[in-house]
């Protein structure tokens, strides 16, 4: 070369001679032949790719649709086959066909139920839960440690799925009279949590009035239509109580009245007792397992208990403003 260095560099094909850097490029601005771009091309980078695409498909099927991490089952098993890490699945069911899944009474889930009438319609059902959460992003998956739903029941046909600590119970589903309501807890795969081969539930007692009868008690109640007995004071706020196995239900509150107005108080209790009013002196046989009603003027101001003499219950507070 004369004058300058020459702009070309020729391709060194198989079999001749030349620097490393001169057999992977042809003329210059052109593209080496095909033969030269394969055998140059680093196969462990190219591995490198193979692999990254791999680990890429697998964390996509791990994670699911939609990028989150599913605890659903295996394509052909059934929900009581989705988790076999928690507790024990026993071959018993409960009264709907869910197979019962065993876990310690130490740290196992529980369940009470409390039932409030509702001011305008219907009950609030409180489910006061421990050792348990409620997961309804993740139902219909794996069974995990205290973590699920629970069924509503009303003698023991079941009415609701539950996701949360409170729960409305419209009138129109429950028929006039005596009922029994029953939550239980089940895992997010629909087997039910069980201690000692018994599912975890709670129950409360709840008494429904005639159509047209108000039930509940609180601020903004309508008075009740049901006529009074001979000799029994109107009532303009009706408290409706239930007493069983040694419970309250709802739990004992306060009924807030203006001075001058009628309570009407509904018990029912599941063993023979006598129900008093502290400040009033008054008193009222309670039958076993048939309610029984006392109506009085909140004629003083004040805070007055009412509660049972034979089990020393409390089943509400009187505020007389």
């Amino acid at each position: 070369m004369t004058g300058r260095q020459e702009s070309r560099i020729r391709y060194a094909g198989p079999g001749m001679t030349g620097r490393p850097e001169d057999r992977i490029r042809g003329d210059a601005g052109g593209t080496p032949p095909r033969a030269a771009r394969e055998a140059t091309y680093p196969r462990t980078a190219r591995r490198a790719a193979l692999l990254a695409l791999a680990l890429l498909l697998a964390g996509g099927a791990a994670t699911g649709c939609g990028g989150r991490a599913t605890t659903h089952h295996k394509p052909g098993t059934s929900h009581e086959q989705a988790s076999g890490s928690v507790g024990t699945l026993l071959p018993a069911a409960d009264a709907a066909g869910h197979k019962l899944r065993e876990v310690p009474a130490e740290g196992a889930p529980e369940v009470q139920l409390s039932v409030r009438p509702d001011s305008e319609d219907g009950w609030n059902l409180q489910l006061g839960v421990k050792n348990f959460r409620f997961t309804p992003d993740s139902t219909g998956g794996a069974a995990l440690p205290g973590a699920g739903h629970a069924h509503l029941e009303l003698d023991g046909r079941k009415i609701a799925r539950v996701y949360g600590p409170w729960f409305h119970l419209p009138a129109a589903q429950v028929p006039e009279g005596a009922h029994t309501l029953t939550v239980r807890l089940y895992a997010d795969d629909h087997t039910a949590w069980a201690v000692s081969g018994k599912p975890v539930e709670g129950s409360a007692q709840l008494t429904a009035p005639a159509p047209g009868r108000s039930g509940g008690h609180g601020h903004g109640d309508s008075p009740s239509t049901q006529p009074p007995a001979p000799g029994q004071e109107q009532a303009d706020r009706t408290v409706v109580i239930t007493v069983r196995d040694g419970k309250v239900s709802p739990a004992p509150a306060r009924t807030e009245l203006r001075r001058g107005e009628g309570v009407a108080l509904r018990v029912t209790s599941d063993r023979a007792d006598t129900l008093h009013v502290h400040g009033y002196d008054k008193e009222l046989a309670l039958p076993a397992g048939q309610e029984a009603t006392l109506t009085l003027t909140a004629d003083r101001t004040g805070l007055f208990e009412v509660e049972t003499h034979e089990s020393r219950l409390v089943l509400t507070q009187l505020l007389v403003r």
